[in-house]
């Protein structure tokens, strides 16, 4: 294990890292995963960069996690203690912008964004996608149809919407303060899916869709749970910035 602690050191400067932000972080693992020993002390960390010296498999498989680095790759330099590691479904995210090639972290994403993206056909209208096993269970995802502007230039036809379906109270005005912090929700209506900003009026019975200030699409109004379902809230948006392809 000659060199280790040069060779992890310039793994986390290449991250954007702090030692002291590398021990948060394996604080958050060791609470999810069950176990003290997987804890990184920034002073112990400081010490194996420095001096190289050896460290466990276990404080390995962490900073594997961390690094977003695969784990045979970081345990090749040491010998495993047995079986694979433990898995975290909260992958740490870099502080620099970084291209995604391979490792954890890259894996990480492509179960939350398709890999057909680009070429896929938009649809007319916006369609929620089936609940996906990879998916964690209370969100679904759902496109943009190339009919529905009413949230457009903001969200394009066309884009991906990651939807919290346990996310479905409508906002209150004092709980956000610009467009950007506005709650955007995905709804079903008799004419089927569709995505924008949503209003209550005082006595809670009526849901108006406000649609984007720029769109030119009219508001929209129905009778709150009887003619319209909030299928969740939008949490993520994969934005389409170019004009989707026009079908044949």
């Amino acid at each position: 294990m000659e060199q280790i602690g040069t060779r992890l050191r310039t793994i986390r400067l290449t991250w954007g890292l702090t030692l002291r932000e590398v021990e948060l972080r394996s604080e958050d693992l060791a609470q999810e995963w069950g176990s003290p020993a997987y804890k990184i002390s920034a002073s112990w960390l400081d010490r194996i960069e420095r001096e190289n010296r050896r460290l466990s498999a276990a404080k390995l498989v962490v900073l594997a996690a961390i690094y977003s680095i695969p784990s045979d790759q970081l345990l090749a330099l040491c010998s495993r203690a047995n079986g694979k590691p433990p898995h975290s479904k909260n992958i740490s995210g870099p502080n620099r912008t970084l291209l995604l090639t391979k490792g954890p972290l890259e894996q990480h994403a492509r179960s939350w964004l398709p890999d057909s993206i680009a070429i896929d056909p938009v649809p007319d209208e916006t369609t929620l996608l089936p609940p996906e096993e990879h998916l964690p269970s209370p969100y679904q995802r759902g496109i943009i149809g190339r009919r529905d502007k009413t949230m457009d230039p903001m969200i394009r036809p066309g884009s991906i919407v990651l939807i919290n379906t346990q996310k479905r109270a409508i906002a209150h005005r004092r709980e956000w303060k610009n467009e950007f912090d506005r709650p955007v929700y995905f709804l079903f209506t008799r004419a089927g899916y569709i995505c924008g900003w949503c209003e209550l009026d005082k006595n809670a019975e009526w849901l108006t869709l406000a649609p984007h200030p720029l769109s030119y699409a009219a508001a929209q109004r129905w009778k709150y749970r009887k003619e319209v379902e909030v299928i969740g809230r939008v949490s993520v948006v994969l934005l389409r910035l170019e004009e989707p392809a026009q079908s044949a």
